[in-house]
């Protein structure tokens, strides 16, 4: 699951928070890789969503410093 929202990343503790964030660099490392071989993804829009949450968790994660 790639769509992490705004709601769950407040209720998260800040260890969550950098597991999620590993999580979800992986499953973009193996979008990236399939997109890469030439096959066509399961799931079209993983892509956008996983760097969008990516994007998400280090913004919340900037803020709280």
């Amino acid at each position: 699951m790639s769509y992490v929202s705004n709601r769950e990343i407040a209720s998260m503790s800040a260890e969550a928070r950098q597991a999620r964030l590993l999580e979800l660099q992986e499953e973009l490392l193996q979008l990236r890789a399939e997109k890469a071989l030439g096959g066509t993804p399961s799931n079209m829009g993983a892509y956008k969503a996983t760097r969008r949450s990516i994007a998400r968790l280090k913004t919340h994660m900037h803020n709280q410093q």
